[in-house]
């Protein structure tokens, strides 16, 4: 049972009228349709931040890449970089309700892929706003 102020967080996420319902074929598309999309594009701004922050603390070296390294560079480090990806973990775990994060245990090994999967995507759909 949720209580009510987690409930209230879902209240909060934007809709995404793209996502088509018909379309969905398994529980972990449900849950990264209903729950995941939402509050990344919700938390955008905070995820940006982060990366403009993580970019800052390694010395600018992505400033002085291709568009097409630059790409690389963020796929690299949001699934290599373990302690920058549990950061981007946390941001979007710790909006989801206690019904949301027991789903997400009962199929973590894959949502966490899709969750990865979208993060990356998000960053780099945005890459050309992140500047010194």
């Amino acid at each position: 049972m949720s209580t009510p102020d987690r409930t209230a967080l879902k209240l909060l996420r934007p809709e995404i009228p793209t996502i088509i319902e018909e379309n969905v074929t398994s529980p972990a598309e449900q849950f990264q349709n209903r729950t995941l999309r939402p509050i990344l594009k919700m938390q955008n701004e905070l995820l940006l931040h982060i990366f403009q922050h993580y970019l800052e603390q390694r010395k600018g070296k992505y400033f002085q890449l291709s568009n097409q390294a630059k790409l690389a560079y963020i796929e690299h480090s949001v699934r290599k970089d373990l302690k920058f990806k549990s950061l981007l973990l946390g941001v979007t775990i710790g909006q989801f309700t206690l019904e949301e994060w027991q789903q997400y245990q009962n199929n973590e090994k894959e949502l966490r892929k899709r969750l990865t999967d979208l993060l990356v995507q998000r960053l780099q759909s945005q890459f050309k706003r992140f500047v010194i």
